[in-house]
């Protein structure tokens, strides 16, 4: 007990300026074992708080679910009915990589850190424990790709770090902070060529965005958002204050700014006669005939009750900016953007990027009369606020 408190007040030490962020990872996969070597650096690994091993470069262990606990393999022995497992770093700079179900063979997910494993509901549960800055340095190369401007790195640092603080809370019955897929930011761990992404992030390190009563700021984004941001009311029913619908020309043209998708008539009709009871013999061909020049929330009218994004949900289309029309026996669907298009548009800032615009005018662009602040500031702003308010 007495070496992982050692080990923990260390890695405090280490993080003290930082906040530390608890990710799920791998959850999705569903593996009941998986493979753990060092790659740089060695690790020390605590089993139901008692230290078990040193691992050092190359050494490996096999960790399998075996009656509702933790089994080790580990130099030739097996040790058994163990509940939880951790891996801290000796070193701010080791990594890990796991091989969920395949004993060491592709694909393999390294990581930085600290790792906890147990099992839950019959499955290996895995949580990567690390500091805001070291998660965004994952997140932004998910989300943003590679060889992009320094300032869109920037902005998707800072829209990203707010994202995480404001949902902070969304898996803590799990006993993690945010998961690491669509569900709240893609996350895994940056490759070596970062160099650029990691400069954004600690130049805004501890920057976040806030509306005008110093709340973080929602700050939704999506790949493209058509040459028209939405109205987040017609994807989640509830508007906010600084996301509104408006055209932008950032992103005309660029990569996924357009599409196309054939769906044949009788899917099409069969689909809105069972879902909305909208019938081909009442509407005739105005059910497949429509023009979306502005964004919209509904297909063809309200009053039909069709919206949009179970469209597309159904069909699996890339965004709801779409027209449609009879062609053949089909219905062509000729549409913009890919996601939801709600807050600010990925490859429309990057275009402003490479025009010049900085990572703060990209951000006051999408996110209307916000304004970024240090987020050690916030508590320090509403304690003052609330004292003015006292008198």
């Amino acid at each position: 007990m007495k070496i992982i408190f050692v080990i923990i007040f260390c890695l405090k030490i280490t993080f003290v300026f930082s906040q530390q962020m608890r990710i799920g990872v791998l959850n999705n996969l569903n593996t009941k074992s998986i493979g753990i070597k060092s790659d740089y650096g060695a690790y020390n690994l605590i089993c139901d708080s008692s230290f078990f091993s040193s691992i050092s470069r190359d050494s490996t262990i096999e960790v399998r679910v075996m009656n509702s606990k933790i089994s080790i393999d580990f130099m030739g022995s097996r040790y058994t009915n163990i509940s939880n497992i951790f891996l801290f770093p000796k070193k701010k700079s080791s990594s890990l990589s796991l091989f969920p179900n395949s004993f060491f063979k592709s694909p393999k997910y390294t990581y930085k850190d600290i790792i906890e494993i147990k099992v839950q509901d019959g499955f290996l549960k895995f949580v990567n424990v690390l500091d805001m800055d070291d998660y965004l340095f994952g997140v932004v190369e998910a989300e943003g790709g590679w060889g992009r401007h320094l300032e869109y790195y920037k902005v998707q640092s800072l829209i990203s770090r707010t994202y995480a603080l404001k949902n902070k809370n969304r898996h803590i019955k799990e006993g993690y902070h945010l998961c690491d897929n669509q569900h709240c930011q893609v996350y895994h761990n940056p490759s070596i060529d970062s160099s650029n992404i990691k400069e954004a992030v600690n130049y805004t390190s501890g920057e976040v965005l806030v509306d005008t009563e110093d709340n973080l700021v929602t700050t939704f984004f999506s790949a493209n958002c058509g040459g028209q941001t939405c109205d987040p009311s017609y994807v989640w029913n509830n508007s906010v204050d600084y996301l509104s619908t408006f055209k932008d020309t950032f992103c005309y043209n660029t990569k996924q700014s357009n599409w196309i998708k054939r769906i044949s008539k009788k899917r099409w009709s069969s689909f809105l006669s069972h879902r909305y009871g909208v019938l081909e013999e009442d509407y005739g061909d105005l059910i497949y005939n429509y023009t979306q020049i502005d964004r919209k929330a509904f297909y063809i009218h309200p009053s039909l009750g069709i919206p949009l994004r179970d469209l597309r949900k159904e069909f699996k289309l890339k965004s709801t900016f779409f027209s449609s029309r009879i062609d053949g026996n089909d219905v062509l669907l000729i549409g913009h953007g890919f996601g939801h298009g709600v807050g600010l548009c990925q490859e429309g800032a990057m275009e402003m990027a490479d025009l010049g615009y900085t990572y703060k005018q990209i951000a006051s662009y999408y996110y209307s009369g916000v304004r970024i602040i240090n987020v050690l500031k916030i508590d320090y702003l509403k304690q003052e606020n609330e004292m003015k308010l006292s008198d």
